[in-house]
Order: structure tokens, then C-alpha cells, then sequence
């Protein structure tokens, strides 16, 4: 009588620890936790600079530069003035 009651106390030890090792899984999924960067959500990709050309009734060429980077726009005016004067 004994031995039947040690060996279903084992028996219920041994069926009760593969349990508890599942427990503890899901205890370690949910400590995997994605964190979200705030800085990636402001990255916003970068909108090219619109250029309209014209031409005056003298042959020169004019014009207008549009765009959200103000250090880009001045660049490309540089580049533009700079192509006018070699031609």
C-alpha cells in the first residue's frame, strides 16, 4: 500500500514537471517584448525639390525651386546658376 501511493506520488511529480516547464515559456514569450524606437516613427522619407523652369522673352532662363529642405533648394540654385554661367 505504501509503494502504490509512493509510486503514484511519483508518477504525479514526473506528469506535473513537464507543466510547469510550459509555464515558464510563456512566461519568457512574454517577457520578449518588441520595444518601439519613437525617433524611427519621426523619419520621414525625403521629398525631392520641384523645379520650374521658364524663359523670359530675352532667352534667360528663370526659376522657381519648391521643397521641405531648405539646404537642399539653396544647393540645387547654386548648381543651376553654376550650369547657366559655363553655357
Amino acid at each position: 500500500m505504501i509503494r502504490l501511493r509512493l509510486f503514484s506520488m511519483f508518477l504525479i511529480i514526473i506528469l506535473l514537471l513537464p507543466l510547469q516547464s510550459c509555464k515558464g515559456s510563456e512566461r519568457a514569450q512574454k517577457e520578449i517584448e518588441y520595444k518601439v524606437i519613437p525617433e524611427i516613427k519621426e523619419i520621414r522619407p525625403e521629398k525631392p525639390v520641384k523645379i520650374k523652369l521658364k524663359r523670359d522673352k530675352k532667352g534667360e532662363y528663370l526659376w522657381e525651386l519648391n521643397g521641405e529642405n531648405v539646404d537642399r533648394i539653396i544647393e540645387i540654385d547654386k548648381k543651376l546658376r553654376e550650369s547657366i554661367k559655363k553655357d
